[in-house]
């Protein structure tokens, strides 16, 4: 009988109905795939579906002596509207599919599409004349007006009917229509027909989309009729046009038919595939650069034609490493003619449905290679993509079924993007967005914004904010932030702020020189690196705030440093700037990487450096001090070069009470669209041992993530602390006051808002007081004990407040004396951060859920104060409650610190305490595949903490069960129960007590991971480090060397404090 193919746990009658996301099924056919491999099976509603992952299936399946194109399941649903057009006709049964094939392939030459080329660019103009129009801050959802461009694209050049759709506000009512046409039949194919029957309101639903869209096809008709073009297009061929080997032309339904399915199927994939495209290229800075300088070089400022089509061997490469990662129709089906075997051992009946996942085939590393998740074009260059093995790449289907319109997207896309690259630099909405998928009968990226600049216009700086979580819903009339300071701006000398941040810090520093700059004589604007690519600004002083991540650019700077990087010459001469670098020395490797090279670019390429380059370590006690410290001296060079003269009452906050606090304002993140909600929250430890914590949270709808990625939470700060804050000025937490500024804010301005909730969630009042903060309450009014009390303060910093951790709150309450206004405090204040903790879950166990294991802080203050220290983020998260709503965010980590697809890699895994974070997650993802019946290597897990009684997170229910299904070796040190952990005290020691284990696990071609506080991650290293100095007899220079090389794409760290 062969072998059996693997199928997951279904329910009787239903089988596999509730296993598929309803909104985005392809997710779930991706993480089955992931966990059961190159094949599985479902049973929907009694019907046996066979999923083939792998290329070599795809390659077998491509065999039309043995399979041909099945119509079934969604596809088939959707005949209820195109009937037997070409791509849902029963084939060999339904005859006008050969007749309407053979009518129409001609049309779709090479010099039929090239006959279309002015039509395509009519359209392509009329897009870029919008985007030209909402101008550098407009909100753009591409795949909107993409989905306008290829609907009138292909209704103008195959029907010659204008829909002018970039006159409408909205979608065209079919384009509308459509969409909910085809999600709806996704559904009913997996919808039990007794449940289909009782749902009048969806059923009535279905019958108005299908009639709009019917309506269009019948208004071309009688259009066509009544008003015959000169030229001859495709529908001419449809109502003229007959068959040489028949003699028949087609019926008035089958033109029906077609029409729809031309206006659906040809226009559905191209906006997809242009859409996937502009994000894969604003992810890719790189690719992104190097299409644009092919784009400069061969087409230059001209209108592409049509032979300029195929010669852009870089574009083209970008277009099938987009189809490759997204393929616009990512699943066929199949069915084999007779009884068969796939690959020797899988038995298939006759006509049985086989779905090829081109989702996943597209990524199978045995022809990808191990990076085939990365966006690389350049393996489609060179003849790389005409020696890939047969039938490897499949966007468009295969063979006689498949994609009759290839050439006309192919054409069409290539227009399109050569002239959007030519006339825009195109920036994301938000720098750190994900890719989300949408599903109709295609899929598309979802929630996806950009920013389109004009390249020949001035500069445009777009202030993105890169912490906030909160996505507002988008509309395309929205417009960005405006970055530009007001106060008296045609009297002062402008100024420019650019930053790189993705957690805040950067951003933190950059709105605070933006709002420092009038008292120093200068109009500020502030932007995001990557909005000033290529257009650097010369009318005055640059200020550049940045961090490396690893030795990578933030989310936000990642385009600008690949521009930069290959300016060539004098290109930034005339310009002068400055840079601050924010880094962690725990990277010594990569410390302030891209602040240095930003830097020194400038310098070579002609920039005039008004200040020696700061930098400031985030691990370090004088962080904020080196800020104050490089800012200070900044402002007195500026000064000195540009003649300026500034005014205290320049910039500042204004506050004023509007109510007495008898009605809540609305908190202004408090929306539904970037919420999860907590499902669990359960302590782990005992109560002799600090607290752990692990929270379930499930997902926002559309949101996903990988094993080893973070959740990035915005928390408020503890209720206790904003009621001390309140108490100190005499305030009540149920006032409301307004704030109004003439400077960049990250602060609610010009609306009335509850104190207690800008307190609450706006700012960060247990951060550390800086330098700065002390020079204010310095010159703040003062008694003469807490003047004495501050220069103290101030004389030794490091020590008496940074090492402390003491706030401007805590000196405030320590000292009441000092006459510090509210405005004054709060502007004094940075503003809140997100938190980003490891995700300790796989999406194989739920993707649309995920789970933290947290550390609380509540320990005794350091300070000295009476009441203890409390983490703001964690304290947050251990006092959440089933069902309530956090605002959060996935973000992806470093591209190494993922498992490895290649199951037969052991992981060696080493961390303490909420270390094992991470870790988890890799094991449950690793279990869930041993359970699917895969082959998995066994892992080494090396875990620190106090004892196996107290804080041995999970050591008796996951981690014992994961050991007892063989795929890790649990190897624990007790720091205070030593005789237990084979006398190991910390995870270094145990480390080196299994040696030999560790060795043996390399040589297997083991993964390295590290999760930790920084101490951990040094202990682990040196240990390792011996290792390879004593079986090598290396001295200590020579052993970190070969450390370097031996582990390099085989360890990954994650480091936290």
């Amino acid at each position: 009988m062969g072998t059996p193919i693997p199928t997951p746990p279904a329910i009787p009658f239903l089988g596999h109905v509730n296993t598929l996301d309803k909104e985005v099924p392809i997710r779930s056919l991706d993480l089955l795939a992931r966990q059961y491999g190159e094949i599985y099976q479902l049973s929907m509603l009694g019907e046996k579906r066979i999923i083939a992952n792998s290329y070599q299936l795809q390659n077998e399946l491509s065999d039309e002596k043995r399979f041909m194109k099945k119509v079934s399941g969604n596809l088939n649903v959707v005949r209820c509207a195109t009937g037997d057009g070409l791509f849902t006709a029963h084939v060999p049964e339904e005859k006008n599919w050969y007749i309407a094939h053979r009518l129409l392939m001609p049309s779709f030459n090479a010099a039929g599409v090239y006959r279309m080329t002015d039509d395509m660019m009519d359209i392509i103009s009329q897009l870029v004349l919008k985007w030209e129009r909402f101008g550098a801050k407009g909100i753009i959802d591409p795949a909107s007006d993409f989905t306008r461009l290829t609907l009138d694209a292909i209704s103008l050049c195959a029907m010659s009917y204008r829909l002018n759709s970039f006159y409408r506000e909205d979608l065209h009512p079919f384009a509308v229509a459509m969409a909910d046409f085809l999600i709806e039949s996704g559904r009913r194919s997996n919808r039990p027909t007794i449940i289909q029957s009782m749902m009048t309101g969806t059923n009535a639903k279905y019958e108005e989309d299908q009639r709009i869209m019917g309506q269009l096809v019948n208004e071309i008709l009688e259009d066509r009729r009544a008003n015959p073009p000169e030229k001859q297009d495709i529908l001419t061929v449809m109502m003229n046009g007959r068959d040489k080997e028949t003699g028949l032309g087609l019926s008035d339904d089958n033109i029906k038919h077609n029409l729809l399915t031309f206006l659906i199927a040809g226009h559905e994939t191209t906006s997809g595939m242009l859409t996937f495209t502009l994000y894969y290229l604003l992810k890719n800075p790189e690719a992104l650069r190097k299409l644009r300088e092919e784009i400069d070089a061969k087409v230059g400022d001209r209108l592409m034609t049509a032979q300029d089509v195929g010669k852009l061997p870089y574009l083209l490469a970008v277009m099938r490493e987009s189809l490759r990662l997204g393929p616009t129709a990512p699943a066929r089906t199949v069915a084999p003619l007779e009884d068969t075997t796939l690959c020797g051992k899988y038995f298939v009946g006759k006509g049985t449905s086989i779905i090829i996942n081109a989702y996943n085939t597209h990524r199978d590393p045995k022809v990808w290679g191990e990076d085939a998740e990365k966006f690389r074009p350049e393996r489609m260059l060179d003849g790389k993509f005409e020696a890939l093995p047969p039938n490897a790449w499949q966007p468009f289907g295969f063979g006689m079924r498949g994609c009759i319109g290839r050439p006309f997207a192919w054409q069409e896309a290539q227009l399109a993007l050569v002239t959007i690259l030519q006339r825009f630099d195109i920036v994301m909405h938000d720098p750190a967005y994900e890719l989300e998928l949408k599903q109709t009968l295609t899929i598309k990226p979802h929630n996806f914004y950009v920013h389109a600049l004009p390249r020949k216009n001035k500069s445009h700086m777009l202030a993105l904010s890169s912490a906030n979580l909160h996505k507002e819903p988008v509309t395309s009339a929205q417009k960005a932030p405006d970055a530009t300071i007001t106060a008296d701006a045609a009297k002062l000398q402008p100024l420019y702020v650019l930053y790189g941040s993705n957690t805040g810090n950067s951003e933190s520093f950059a709105q605070r020189l933006a709002s420092d700059a009038p008292a120093h004589g200068f109009r500020a604007s502030i932007g995001t690196l990557d909005s000033a690519s290529g257009h650097l600004p010369k009318d005055g002083p640059l200020l550049i705030v940045t961090a490396s991540y690893e030795g990578q650019p933030a989310d936000n700077a990642a385009h600008f440093v690949e521009w930069l990087s290959n300016v060539q010459g004098s290109g930034c001469s005339g310009i002068k700037y400055a840079v601050f670098g924010c880094g962690n020395r725990d990277w010594a490797k990569t410390y302030q990487r891209i602040p240095r090279l930003i830097d020194e670019a400038l310098v070579e390429h002609g920039a005039a450096r008004l200040q020696d380059r700061g930098e400031g370590d985030a691990s370090g006690a004088e962080f904020f001090e080196e800020f104050d410290q490089w800012e200070k001296s900044l402002w007195e060079k500026l000064s000195e070069t540009y003649g300026t003269t500034g005014s205290s009452g320049a910039t500042g906050l204004d506050v004023k009470i509007v109510s007495r606090g008898t009605t809540r304002a609305e908190l202004l993140r408090q929306r539904d669209t970037a919420l999860g909600t907590v499902v669990l929250n359960k302590l782990l430890t005992s109560p002799n041992a600090p607290a752990k914590r692990h929270i379930e949270f499930a997902l926002p709808d559309g949101m996903t993530y990988r094993a080893g990625d973070y959740l990035a939470i915005l928390p408020v700060n503890p209720d206790r602390v904003v009621r001390r804050a309140l108490a100190r000025f005499g305030l009540s937490a149920e006032q409301e006051i307004e704030l109004s500024t003439g400077g960049p804010t990250s602060l609610p301005v010009n609306r009335p808002m509850a104190i207690s909730a800008i307190l609450s969630g706006y700012v960060e009042l247990s951060q550390p007081a800086t330098t700065r903060d002390l020079d204010i309450l310095l010159k703040a009014k003062n008694s003469e004990s807490s003047l004495q009390a501050l220069q103290a303060l101030s004389k030794d910093y490091a020590e008496n407040v940074f090492k402390k951790r003491l706030s401007v709150l805590d000196i405030l309450e320590a000292h009441p004396e000092i006459d510090l206004s509210l405005s004054s405090f709060l502007q004094m204040l940075p503003s809140m951060r997100i938190r980003q903790y490891s995700i300790s879950s796989s999406p194989l166990w739920n993707a649309q859920h995920v789970t933290l294991t947290v550390s609380v802080i509540n320990a005794p203050a350091i300070s000295g104060g009476s009441e203890p220290f409390l983490g703001v983020a964690s304290t947050y998260l251990g006092g959440l409650q089933q069902g309530d709503k956090v605002q959060l965010s996935v973000r992806a980590s470093n591209v190494a610190f993922h498992p490895p697809s290649d199951l037969s890699v052991p992981l060696v895994m080493m961390c303490a305490g909420s270390g094992l974070a991470p870790m988890r997650g890799f094991l449950q993802e690793r279990a869930m595949q041993k359970q699917a019946g895969r082959e998995v290597a066994k892992s080494l897990l090396f875990f620190g903490c106090r004892s196996p009684t107290e804080d041995f997170l999970y050591g008796d229910s996951d981690l014992k069960e994961w050991s007892d299904l063989g795929i890790v070796d649990v190897r624990p040190a007790f720091s205070r129960s030593m005789g237990q952990s084979e006398g190991c005290r910390y995870v270094q020691d145990r480390v080196r007590h299994d040696k030999i284990d560790v060795i043996r696990a390399f040589l297997a071609g083991g993964r390295f991971f590290v999760c930790g506080a920084s101490k951990v991650a040094a202990g682990v290293k040196q240990v390792l480090v011996e290792f390879i100095k004593e079986t090598r007899n290396l001295d200590d220079e020579g052993a970190l060397m070969t450390f370097d090389e031996i582990m390099s794409g085989r360890y990954a760290t994650d480091i936290f404090e």
